[in-house]
Formats: structure tokens, C-alpha cells, sequence
């Protein structure tokens, strides 16, 4: 045998040896461990597929009441939307059932469904930020403008995506005030904005046309 192949087999037997003794130290404990390696793969793929579970059935029931709320049925609609119980359809069912309230004049009870909403800090931010903007489509035909500053004042500056909205809710409620000069100042905001959206814009005009004579009388 020559010097090398001594070599190297009394190096093999080394590491068998080695082996040996790491295995009777560790062996259950690397037992147990790709157990738990196993298990927890298992169970985080339960999991998965669970989740997904969850939402088709959620996706299911949400556009079920949808479909109950355009056939004109919005009553059972309502109820349908309140047993979706999902992160997020649960989200987009509370602000359809506030939108059919809003709809069935009981405006008391969207407010408040779309004031939940707005403050639930589970909610993604651009949700929260719809609900507030419908609850003050709802209340601009009751509340004064500045009423409705600490809840839409924020959406009313330069470069914020609500803030044609918001400029909206203040020109309706400062109209229904009997401020026309407050609501002229909003609708003109509107219309020299170049990202207004047309249909917020097109509403502005015709609101513009119907204070020119109010105005007018001054």
C-alpha cells in the first residue's frame, strides 16, 4: 500500500469516526429538526391554499351581492355584503354597503358605515381615502363648507389625487349654503385645473352657469 492510499484511508476512517460522534451527539436533534422543516412546509402550504380558499369563497358572496344590488334587490344585497369576511373583500363590501345606503337615502347610516372605514388603520389608505371623499358627497348637502374642512381639507391642495373631489363637495355644500361666492371660487378651481377629470369638470361648468345670475344680483 502505498503512502498516499495509507493516507487516505486513515483520513475516511477519521471522518467516519468524527461522523460517528457528531451523529450520537446530534442525531435526534437533526431528527426533530427535519421534522420541523417538513411539518412547517406542510403547514405554510395549508396555509396557502386556505387563504386561497378563503378568497375565491369571499370573491363569490361579494360579486353574488353585486349582482343582487344591480337587479334592483338592494336590500338582500346589503345582507349578502355583510357576511363577506375578508381583509379585502370584507373592505370593498362595507363601502358597496354604504354606497346602497347612501343610494336608499338613509344617509345617517352610510356616513357612519364610511366613517368606519375611513378609520380603520387595517384598511389600505387609498380605501380609507374613498370613504372619506363619499361621506362628503353625502353630507355636502347638509353640512357648510367649513363643516366639512376638518374631514375633506387635507385632499384640498395642489397635487393631491382627491383634491378635485374634495373641491367638488366644498362648491355643492357652499351652493346649498347660499354661498355663491364660496362656491364660484371652488368651481373656478376646478375648471383652471388641467388634470380635473371631465365628468368633475363638466359638472363644474353647469353649477358655473347656475350661479352667473345669482352672482349677478350682488
Amino acid at each position: 500500500m502505498s503512502d498516499e492510499s495509507l493516507f487516505r484511508e486513515v483520513d475516511e476512517e477519521v471522518r467516519q469516526e468524527q461522523f460517528k460522534k457528531l451523529w450520537e451527539r446530534y442525531g435526534n436533534a437533526l431528527v426533530v429538526l427535519a421534522f420541523v422543516v417538513v411539518a412547517g412546509v406542510g403547514g405554510w402550504k395549508g396555509w396557502q391554499y386556505w387563504q386561497v380558499k378563503q378568497s375565491e369563497r369571499a370573491a363569490e358572496t361579494y360579486f353574488a351581492a353585486d349582482r343582487l344590488a344591480a337587479s334592483g334587490k338592494p336590500d338582500e344585497a346589503l345582507a349578502q355584503f355583510a357576511t363577506v369576511d375578508h381583509a379585502g373583500f370584507g373592505q370593498l363590501s362595507r363601502l358597496r354597503q354604504a354606497n346602497l345606503l347612501a343610494k336608499q337615502g338613509k344617509g345617517d347610516e352610510a356616513v357612519k358605515l364610511y366613517d368606519a372605514i375611513a378609520a380603520d388603520s387595517s384598511a389600505e389608505v387609498s380605501l380609507r381615502d374613498v370613504a372619506r371623499i363619499r361621506a362628503g358627497y353625502v353630507l355636502a348637502d347638509t353640512l357648510k363648507p367649513d363643516e366639512l374642512l376638518p374631514r375633506l381639507g387635507d385632499f384640498d391642495k395642489d397635487g393631491n389625487p382627491w383634491r378635485h373631489a374634495a373641491r367638488e363637495i366644498f362648491a355643492i355644500a357652499a351652493w346649498r349654503a347660499a354661498d355663491y361666492t364660496m362656491a364660484e371660487r371652488y368651481v373656478n378651481a376646478i375648471m383652471s385645473d388641467p388634470d380635473a377629470p371631465g365628468s368633475v369638470r363638466q359638472r363644474a361648468q353647469t353649477l358655473s352657469q347656475l350661479l352667473a345670475p345669482l352672482l349677478a344680483k350682488k
